[in-house]
């Protein structure tokens, strides 16, 4: 990847250069701090959510491990192989022992046009013993040659199968036999609770096959994404996560792959205590079209806006400080064909000018909405181009319905 600078945000992406482990390359996204009060706008993520969309758990003071009660149907590619029985919790020896043939190194190698560093590394894992591996974009992006490297020291090409910018999911091919081919087993991520015992493993600094351990620190997050949409139901781990870990496995205690590690929150370029995966869950459902088709289309409602603080509230006369205001609605969008309201009125909110008086959107398909990351999440977990959609929306004091189908995001 190439050598910006770090920005003031701090999410660094785990991959680093080969040639000069000191040189990290950074999200390419708005400024990112999980303490922002989010008086920017955000965007519908499944739908239109940019890289401006923040985490912000300090307006309402409550814990982001309140899910969504969405009912989650796990699909069939996530359920455990035959000679994989889940059983009581392996010790991270165990872990380490069963899964690090599954676990590969990527070195990659770009036009030095394009980055200012031909030679990079990451990780990946193996998907199946057809020769898929699973790993992140940015991994691989702009490669003009990948090469893979399993346990036993061997070396293969690889050819980039699909890839999905708005995840950073990428799976890439190497034709070999199946001998050294030993594909992890997905988890559900949706059952992982904060404090649950983690392990990760890749290629930190490009020392290949490193473990390290931690916990869940917390569920549900947003990452910001160069691609300039935000990343929902992201995993945050204290488990070490450093420059080159970027496409590894994070691993429950059954052994099964419950995300894949992304990035980093840092001020050096270093870890700091904050990583971030991608859950199993986004993956299982996006990687089997991945290989499939090439390439994985996003539902998109065409909203902006942000969540209701206090001071929007007493502005609006909102009794509780719950839900997400609709500042904008897209031309074109599935939201103006349901006829959402945007806001129409500025109030000064701590010296800013805020848009205020939109619909507020207090419940999607009958779940709760506290914030814009319930919504995020159920279109995440369980909706797909083509679905309909039913929003419950406070408008000039009533609570109203508003159906709509969810159409492909723009640009993909």
């Amino acid at each position: 990847m190439g050598n910006p600078n770090v920005m003031a945000s701090g999410i660094v992406i785990a991959i680093i250069a080969a040639a000069a482990v000191s040189v990290f390359v950074i999200l390419p996204a708005n400024d990112f701090d999980f303490d922002d009060r989010n008086l920017q706008p955000t965007y519908d993520n499944s739908a239109d959510t940019s890289a401006g969309t923040y985490d912000d758990d300090t307006n309402t003071g409550k814990q982001l491990q309140q899910q969504p009660s969405t009912s989650i149907s796990v699909p069939s590619y996530m359920q455990r192989s035959d000679n994989t029985q889940r059983g009581d919790h392996l010790s991270l020896v165990e872990i380490f022992e069963n899964s690090e043939s599954g676990v590969v190194r990527i070195n990659v190698q770009r036009d030095q046009q394009i980055q200012t560093n031909d030679n990079g590394v990451g990780s990946g894992f193996v998907y199946d013993a057809q020769g898929h591996i699973v790993t992140n974009l940015h991994v691989i992006q702009a490669a003009e040659a990948i090469y893979v490297t399993f346990l036993d020291g061997h070396i293969y090409e690889a050819t980039v199968v699909g890839k999905d910018q708005f995840t950073d999911i990428a799976v890439i091919k190497v034709n070999v036999d199946k001998s050294p081919l030993h594909p992890l087993t997905f988890g559900n991520s949706s059952e992982l609770r904060v404090g649950e015992q983690v392990a990760s493993i890749g290629n930190p600094f490009g020392l290949s096959g490193s473990m390290t351990s931690g916990i869940i620190s917390q569920v549900g997050r947003l990452l910001p994404s160069s691609a300039g949409y935000s990343i929902p139901d992201v995993i945050q781990t204290d488990a070490a996560i450093n420059p080159g870990n970027s496409g590894g496995p994070l691993l429950n205690m059954h052994g099964e792959v419950v995300g894949i590690n992304n990035a980093i929150q840092s001020t050096t370029g270093e870890f700091a205590g904050v990583g971030f995966a991608i859950p199993s869950l986004t993956a299982a459902t996006i990687v089997p079209i991945l290989i499939e088709e090439g390439s994985y289309s996003h539902p998109w409602i065409g909203i902006s806006g942000r969540d209701i603080d206090i001071e929007t509230a007493r502005l609006m006369g909102i009794d509780d400080v719950v839900g997400f205001l609709v500042i904008d609605v897209i031309d074109g969008s599935p939201a103006e064909d349901a006829g959402l309201y945007p806001s129409e009125t500025i109030a000064i909110i701590q010296g800013e000018e805020i848009p205020i008086g939109g619909d507020v959107i207090l419940g999607i398909d009958g779940n709760d909405v506290r914030k814009i990351t319930d919504i995020l999440i159920h279109l995440q977990r369980s909706k797909s181009v083509g679905d309909g959609l039913v929003l419950d929306v406070l408008r000039d004091g009533q609570i109203i319905q508003k159906s709509l189908m969810l159409q492909a995001r723009p640009g993909q």
